[in-house]
């Protein structure tokens, strides 16, 4: 295979260039938190009203809910009551026997009396009490329906909300130029289009349902712990700026570690396409440990910062429980005081236990739920670099088109670079004529393949115009250019699907029998014989059940069933031995009559016939003639020429 011809800007590559670079890590940069989680919550937007309605739903779960606690003290107290009355003497009334009692000097119990309900004598009400029990059994179910229903709406939100992500980011991918994919490897864009979005997802769909009902639950809990006692509620009140401040404290030290993980993830995923495409070549110089250590490398470094990460926030849990049970304790000893005191029922320090219970477990959740949110909008945070990369230019909105494509390219004063501070096209004027064949040749990275992406508007142009057929490319849609135009390149591209269906990409709309005649034409006919289901072989995604000869007639053959008015081969018959691409030249020749071709090749024997050659260094073109002419002025193509066929010297 013969090398890249096209210079391109450098890769941000994680650890280094190339499968056998260095495996160091980026600098990371700290989270910026508080927006990139407003941007995220703000996709669901579109959903408003059904996020009104699992609002309405979970409130009215958490109202259910709270009432449990308050209607168990009232049993508490039923029983308690019963059997304190049952001890007492019947006949008395209740005020009696507490003066009774202080008569006696016993003021502890009396003061205990005092703040009950009783009815000397009689024992526990059972029809009161059963009354009760059933009346909270069917809060409980209640609330367990409609927290169901809210899980319901909420799931259909969650799944909605990243189907509309997915669709941004494809759409998003559509757009972006090509610069955008020279400039990062393929893993790392794979790893934001799918481990990222699917970890927004998990994030959405365990933290929403859980944080509202959290918030919900200690609001309703606040307001009954309130309505039980004051004293205690205010007690109670501690823990929200102690598990507040645990939570800041802790969440700050995990930012950094989240990004770092799934930054981490992506340059690993990077690592692992890269090595995986390049495996035979891996083998071939048995680089495999060298391989090896880097995956070590950089899997070590996404599992340091996983750990960390996951281990910093996940002391967020213990340590707002620790402060919970330290709560608990103090309102289990004054709720005690305040029973023995006569201030308040023993069921309504048992609600009020209970409250306290229900207090600190959603502020628990909502400090566990930090490792899960970080998480999540670190991966959103990534999914939106993404969005807002720069895309391609608009096409315009009144776009020109040719009368008729007859394939005339003109490039007035075209210039053109990746980086601004290094120049590689400048000032380049030519006119290729409809019909003619234009090859190009020069030393790798001269900028021969860069001058047909300008043909094609893969990247666009810093100075100048090309004009087809008397119109600005800038002026037409991409749809318009690049179905003018046909392109066949050194790296063959098959996707997973049958022979036929890859040569009918060139044209879906192609019939059976004009798949056939390209197939035949290309040569891909004869080598599809051969094989057991013929037009129907089913290729993988490397399409590596055939040769790498055979995967380039196929794109050849694609392009001859599209017939475009503006031909590019960019090297491609570089991966057919030599007696196919003879045949291919053969087929090639019919393909490019009547219509404008450009060919890079470094084989200049497959150039000979061109209607005119140019030789290209540094970006611009030093010679141009035909083949003939080239060799008689003894230049660079005369150089390139003998480097290629002189015989060896002894």
């Amino acid at each position: 295979m013969s090398q890249t011809t096209t210079a391109r800007p450098p890769m941000r590559r994680p650890g280094g260039g190339g499968p056998f670079g260095g495996a160091g890590m980026p600098a990371q940069k700290s989270m910026n938190f508080g927006p990139s989680a407003k941007r995220l919550l703000g996709r669901l937007r579109p959903e408003r009203l059904k996020l009104a309605l699992v609002i309405a739903l979970g409130v009215v779960s958490v109202v259910l809910t709270v009432l449990g606690p308050k209607l168990l003290g009232d049993a508490t107290n039923v029983i308690f009551s019963g059997v304190i009355s049952a001890g007492l003497p019947s006949g008395a009334t209740q005020q009696q026997v507490i003066d009774e009692l202080r008569r006696t000097g016993d003021d502890s119990r009396a003061d205990l009396l005092s703040g009950m309900t009783l009815t000397p004598g009689q024992g526990i009400d059972f029809h009161a009490l059963s009354m009760i029990l059933l009346f909270t059994l069917s809060l409980y179910v209640l609330a367990s329906i409609f927290g169901w229903l809210q899980a319901l709406v909420l799931n259909t939100v969650t799944q909605r909300t990243i189907y509309r992500l997915r669709e941004d980011v494809e759409a998003k991918i559509n757009r972006l130029p090509l610069k955008y994919f020279d400039s990062l490897p393929r893993g790392e864009v794979l790893s934001r289009v799918t481990n990222d979005i699917d970890n927004i997802q998990q994030t959405l769909q365990q933290s929403l349902s859980q944080m509202l009902t959290s918030i919900l639950t200690v609001i309703g809990v606040l307001v009954m712990m309130f309505v039980t006692s004051p004293l205690l509620a205010v007690i109670a009140l501690v823990t929200i700026p102690a598990s507040i401040g645990i939570t800041v404290v802790i969440a700050k030290r995990s930012q950094k570690l989240f990004v770092q993980q799934w930054t981490s993830t992506g340059h690993l995923n990077a690592r692992i396409e890269e090595a995986y495409t390049g495996h035979a070549l891996v083998k071939v110089f048995g680089r495999q440990r060298e391989v090896q250590q880097q995956f070590d490398t950089q899997n070590d470094d996404l599992y340091q910062s996983s750990f960390g990460a996951q281990f910093v926030s996940g002391i967020i849990m213990p340590a707002m429980m620790f402060v919970g049970n330290l709560v608990y304790v103090v309102i289990a000893v004054v709720g005690g005081l305040q029973v023995a005191a006569g201030a308040m029922s023993l069921g309504s320090v048992q609600a009020f236990i209970q409250y306290s219970r229900q207090f600190t477990q959603p502020l628990t959740q909502l400090g566990s739920m930090a490792n899960v949110l970080q998480s999540g909008v670190a991966s959103s945070e990534r999914v939106h670099e993404l969005l807002d990369e720069e895309e391609q230019s608009k096409d315009p909105r009144e776009p020109q088109r040719p009368t008729s494509v007859s394939g005339r390219l003109v490039f007035e004063n075209v210039s053109f670079r990746y980086e601004p501070e290094k120049p590689l096209i400048d000032d380049l004027s030519l006119t290729v004529e409809p019909g003619q064949t234009i090859a190009i040749v020069g030393p790798t990275g001269a900028g021969k393949t860069t001058l047909v992406n300008l043909i094609m508007r893969f990247y666009e142009l810093n100075s100048g115009r090309i004009l087809l057929d008397g119109v600005d490319t800038a002026t037409m849609t991409r749809r318009d250019l690049r179905s003018a135009t046909g392109m066949v390149l050194q790296d063959t591209w098959l996707f997973a699907g049958t022979i036929r269906d890859n040569i009918a990409y060139g044209r879906p709309d192609a019939t059976e029998d004009e798949i056939l005649d390209a197939a035949r034409a290309t040569f891909v006919d004869r080598f599809v014989r051969t094989l057991p289901d013929g037009y129907d072989t089913l290729l993988d995604d490397e399409a590596s059940n055939i040769s790498a000869g055979e995967k380039q007639l196929v794109t050849i053959a694609r392009a001859f069933l599209a017939r475009p008015n503006v031909l590019i081969l960019d090297e491609a018959t570089s991966s057919v031995d030599t007696r196919t691409e003879v045949l291919v030249q053969q087929a090639m020749n019919a393909l490019r009559a009547d219509r404008t071709s450009f060919v890079i090749a470094h084989r200049l024997s497959t150039i000979r016939d061109a209607d005119r050659i140019l030789v290209m260094e540094n970006g611009s073109i030093v010679e141009q003639g035909d083949h003939e002419e080239l060799l008689e002025a003894r230049g660079a193509y005369f150089t390139l020429y003998n480097a290629q066929f002189a015989a060896p010297v002894d």
